[in-house]
């Protein structure tokens, strides 16, 4: 079993930690439909890529009554 020879100081254990943080999710706004999506991402609202229609979303009417 490995152990260790000399202890770490602080600063050394705390510079290896230092790409340890967890970094917030980036997002921009569709211009589209003006929801966040994720950049190079087909937005998931309205399904447009790069001003152009790539998946096609349902339009769901919420007039009609089903029952």
């Amino acid at each position: 079993m490995a152990v260790q020879q000399n202890r770490k100081t602080r600063a050394k254990r705390d510079m290896r930690r230092s790409h340890d943080a967890l970094a917030a999710p980036s997002g921009i706004e569709c211009p589209n439909c003006g929801e966040l999506k994720r950049p190079h991402h087909v937005c998931g609202a309205c399904g447009y890529y790069r001003e152009r229609e790539v998946v096609a979303k349902p339009e769901i009417d919420l007039d009609d009554d089903a029952a």
